[in-house]
């Protein structure tokens, strides 16, 4: 499949193979797909993520479809398909990073495009990605039985193979997050990365013991090599820990090829390539052309005495380069002949793990053929005891109890010899199995002694060709000393060669003369040039000194002007800081003169509103904000307290009004956010005398903080929003119009449902005749007496209300005394609206039952609900008005009244159902029995869903008057009411 991508540079045909398998009916073949799509993700071409991105919802899908199965390989399987999606998901956002995650430091750094905030990203993503692969660590040994060697069976590598490609994530990811959690510790501040050195010293420690655990296991000591991780992780806070942080390196070893064609390999390779070195330095030597004499040294005249030593050391030293070559052949048989003996040995080790297995596999084997003896023979003695059990029970039927109970005992035996029978072949099953391993061990030592038979005697083999080489070089040794005595013939004839030489000699000679003569004269001229250069470097010593005296003036001067300009730094810095200390101490006092008065008696009396408080607070916040500027700024360049003192005067001077404020609302607010308010005016006072404080002291300058004294403001501000009135969305002077508004509107809603009733009767009169008239009539007679006494209602409750505002209760205007008395306002207004609703739907009702379309029910059901609305506006006058009132006993009476026509319209309702009812009763005098029978049943269903419907409808009712309830308490304030 990977060799596949890289020839079609995609992973299309894998795709269009994978979506013919049922994946999601085989948990196995889902858990083998999983494998190799991570190899190739790791190992495959490039594009082979960019071709399994349109496959990744499905792979969401078939995650959560077999996390539904929590036993087997299905929790598995979903584990690992979520590591897919993130492996996916940080390779598409990080494309940088290949599949295998294989990156230099410098690709590293590249990644991060040298911002702080990627690192800072790329850093959680690495987290995410290294927390699902030890998910999947940890939930493949979770479902391994550890007790028992699971490594060496098919079942126990099924499930430890794609911890490979695990391990080797995790290595490079470990790697990778360590490097960036050095590099964010050098640009943020620790308290900033603590999240992240937590989170990373919860994976080190994971990762530390799966690493440890999975070598441990014989599966994996044979494929990869686990690195192991420091006993203490890297400490982030110190910079030079890095250096001592050993990136893990996870070996894979090459396989091994096979044993048989190896060493003969070798040997015709050594062969080949020995013959050819001879032969290559036999043709330097002596030429290649072998249609020549080799001997043939008339063409060599020229050799003289130092050729033949050169060419005899050359002979030695390719003797003593064979004798190496040799002493490497031998230590490289030496070698694998010491592998061989210690994978020898290892099987051996294997061998007699198995036996052990095998031993204890028997030895529990014996244990429990014990056990079935014994249960046999108490299953022998239970069956003897059931026929001494039948015997009695057929003697007496007292003893039937005791025989249920030894019957139960008996079954239970039953399965007990089951299970054991049971256990017993699997017990037989695993020394089947353990004897077949042992004798798959004894073929492959077979088959290692063979092979290491073979490889000794290929050894032998190898020495002896060794030997015979060895002589070969020998014999060519003793031709070549003989070749050499030849030369030494040769070297007669050159001595007239030599004669010759030494007349050129004695030529040379005289030329040498010639050159030391014109050398005399080169040094003559060569010594006046040493004289002028000597005059030269005195008068430059001269100059360096009279140059080296000025800068040495230069440098005092400027060392005196250095240590001036220090001075007059110094002392601007030590006004500036006086002027920082006096504004400070200044806006101290003014903040403790503040908190002063808090507690002084003759503040008590002071009272103000809430929003008022709010603004206060929200420009002494703003200025906090301000002030914070300042100071960084003043921090970073301490000639910038221009900005500094104006900003710290303007806020301690916003900050004493804000408290003296908040004491004036919590006089008049209620107890318990009265408490609350002044407790939090206290506190952010004394925030405030903590940070002018700090800045009078030029060791906490740097570190004094305004964030608890805005944090304060922003908690009063909290408070002073609850405070603020919650009434209706309109302005406080507009309050009183709005109630002589509904008050007007609920009488025209009155006279005009009053109209509307008179002409239904006239109506009613003109078109009806009999019973139905005499109903009509009475009802709406009723409904215009109702009418009538909710007129006299709302005048007896206007008159009331001007009485309560022109009594005043200190206020100046009737406008002023409804804005003042908001919650009072808004009880009338909605009062008011009530009673005009009800009575346009009363009216309506009525219509609709004059017509025969409506119902009596309905009309009864609005005729007390306009006695409820009349209720609640009589309650609303009543709250502020005297005891004894004349105008309050007149409402008193109308309201009795409106309660007395209530009564009367449910009356007349009531009659007249009663008359249509009798009018329409059923004749039964000309219906069978089956019909009667007929009407009953189908009465009877009636009932039922009546019933069952009347029910529905009460709960309906419940549940709408409790949101109504809800609803008009957070509109009127009842929860505010109630906590005054």
């Amino acid at each position: 499949c990977i060799l596949g991508t890289h020839h079609e540079k995609g992973a299309q045909t894998f795709w269009s193979v994978v979506n013919r398998l049922p994946l999601s009916g085989n948990a196995v073949l889902c858990w083998k797909f999983c494998h190799v799509f991570h190899k190739l993700l790791r190992d495959g071409h490039s594009n082979v993520l960019k071709d399994s991105l349109r496959y990744k919802n499905e792979l969401s899908d078939m995650s959560r479809m077999w996390g539904h199965l929590s036993e087997g390989y299905g929790q598995l399987c979903s584990i690992y398909l979520k590591l897919l999606r993130t492996k996916m998901e940080f390779h598409t956002k990080n494309p940088r990073f290949p599949g295998n995650l294989q990156m230099s430091d410098r690709q590293l750094d590249e990644a991060g495009e040298n911002d702080v905030n990627n690192f800072f990203q790329l850093t959680v993503e690495m987290f995410d990605y290294l927390e699902c692969e030890l998910n999947l660590f940890q939930t493949v040994f979770s479902s391994l039985d550890m007790s028992r060697s699971v490594s060496v069976t098919a079942a126990g590598q099924c499930r430890l193979a794609p911890l490979i490609q695990v391990i080797l994530d995790c290595s490079h990811l470990y790697d990778y997050t360590v490097k960036l959690l050095f590099k964010l510790h050098s640009c943020l501040p620790a308290d900033t990365l603590q999240g992240h050195r937590d989170r990373f010293l919860e994976q080190f420690r994971k990762l530390k013991d799966l690493f440890y655990r999975s070598s441990n296991l014989q599966y994996f000591k044979r494929l990869i090599q686990i690195p192991q991780l420091p006993e203490n992780p890297p400490n982030f806070l110190r910079a030079s820990a890095l250096s001592e942080h050993i990136s893990p390196v996870v070996v894979i070893p090459a396989e091994a090829s096979s044993p048989d064609s190896e060493p003969i390999t070798d040997l015709v390779e050594m062969d080949m390539a020995s013959q050819s070195l001879f032969d290559n330095k036999f043709d330097d030597i002596f030429g290649s052309s072998f249609s020549s004499d080799p001997f043939n040294f008339n063409n060599q005249n020229g050799m003289n005495k130092d050729d033949k030593d050169r060419l005899i050391e050359q002979l030695y030293g390719e003797i003593t380069a064979l004798k190496e070559e040799l002493e490497n052949f031998k230590a490289e048989s030496a070698r694998g002949t010491v592998q061989l003996r210690g994978r020898a040995s290892e099987l051996e080790a294997e061998l007699a793990e198995q036996r052990h297995l095998k031993q204890q596999a028997q030895d529990e084997s014996e244990f429990l053929r014990a056990e079935l003896e014994e249960l046999k023979k108490q299953r022998e003695d239970t069956e003897k005891a059931q026929r001494s059990l039948t015997e009695i029970e057929r003697r007496a039927q007292a003893n039937e109890q005791r025989y249920s109970k030894l019957k139960e005992k008996y079954s239970e035996l039953v399965q007990n010899h089951a299970d054991l029978l049971r256990k017993n072949a699997e017990v037989t099953k695993q020394v089947t199995v353990a004897r077949q391993a042992q004798g798959d061990v004894e073929r492959e030592k077979k088959e290692l002694e063979d092979s290491f038979q073979r490889v000794s005697e290929q050894a032998q083999r190898k020495s002896q060709e060794q030997a015979e080489v060895l002589d070969t070089l020998k014999r060519e040794l003793a031709a070549s000393r003989q070749e050499l005595q030849v030369l030494q013939g040769t070297l007669d004839s050159s001595t007239q060669a030599g004669v010759e030489q030494s007349t050129r000699i004695a030529s040379l000679e005289q030329e040498r003369d010639n050159l030391s003569q014109a050398a005399e004269r080169h040094g003559e001229e060569m010594a006046a040039l040493q004289a002028e250069l000597q005059q030269l470097r005195d008068t430059l010593s001269r100059e360096q000194e009279s140059s080296k005296m000025e800068l040495e003036m230069l440098q005092t001067q400027l060392r005196n002007k250095e240590s001036e300009e220090r001075t007059l730094q110094q002392c601007v810095a030590e006004e500036q800081l006086a002027l920082l200390q006096g504004t400070a101490r200044e806006a101290e006092r003014m903040v403790q003169d503040a908190l002063s008065r808090l507690e002084d008696p003759a503040h008590m009396g002071c009272t103000g509103s809430a929003d008022c408080l709010l603004s206060r607070t929200l420009a002494a916040s703003e200025c906090g904000e301000r002030l914070r500027d300042a100071h960084s700024k003043y921090l970073s360049n301490r000639a910038a307290v221009g900005s500094l003192l104006p900003s710290l005067a303007l806020f301690a001077h916003l900050v004493s009004d804000t408290l003296l404020q908040g004491s004036a609302t919590s006089h008049v607010a209620p107890m318990e956010p009265a408490d609350r308010l002044l407790e939090m005016c206290k506190q952010c006072g004394s925030e405030a005398l903590s940070y002018f404080s700090a800045l009078q002291d030029p060791g906490t300058v740097e570190g004094a903080d305004c964030s608890p004294v805005t944090a304060c403001l922003g908690r009063i501000s909290t408070i002073g929003e609850e405070l603020r009135p919650k009434g209706l969305d309109v302005k406080q002077e507009e309050l009183g119009d709005l109630v002589d508004k509904e008050m007007a509107a609920t009488a025209a809603a009155i006279e005009t449902a009053s109209a509307r009733i008179e002409e239904m009767l006239s109506k009613a009169r003109a078109g009806d005749t009999g019973v139905k008239l005499e109903v009509n009539e009475r009802i709406l007679g009723s409904c215009t007496g109702l009418m009538q006494a909710i007129h006299v209602l709302v005048l007896a409750s206007k008159d009331l209300q001007r009485e309560i505002v022109e009594s005043g209760r200190g206020a100046a205007s009737p406008k002023e005394f409804y804005a003042k008395n908001s919650r009072w306002t808004e009880g009338l207004i909605s009062a008011s609206k009530a009673v005009g609703w009800g009575a346009t739907v009363m009216v309506d009702a009525a219509d609709l039952v004059v017509q025969g379309k409506g119902t009596f029910e309905e009309l009864m059901v609005c005729s007390r609900e306009i006695a409820a609305s009349t209720a609640q506006l009589v309650a609303a006058s009543k709250v502020k008005a005297d005891k004894d009132s004349a105008n309050l006993c007149k409402l008193q009476q109308a309201s009795r009244g409106v309660n007395q026509a209530t009564a009367s319209v449910v009356a007349s309702t009531k009659a007249g159902k009663s008359q249509v009812e009798e009018k329409d009763s059923m004749d039964f005098s000309s219906m069978t029995l089956t019909q009667i029978k007929r009407q009953e049943m189908d009465s009877q269903v009636r009932v039922l869903e009546l019933e069952n419907q009347l029910q529905k409808e009460r709960q309906k009712l419940g549940e709408l008057r409790k949101k109504h309830y809800e609803l008009a308490g957070v509109a009127e304030g009842w929860e505010e009411d109630g906590e005054c």
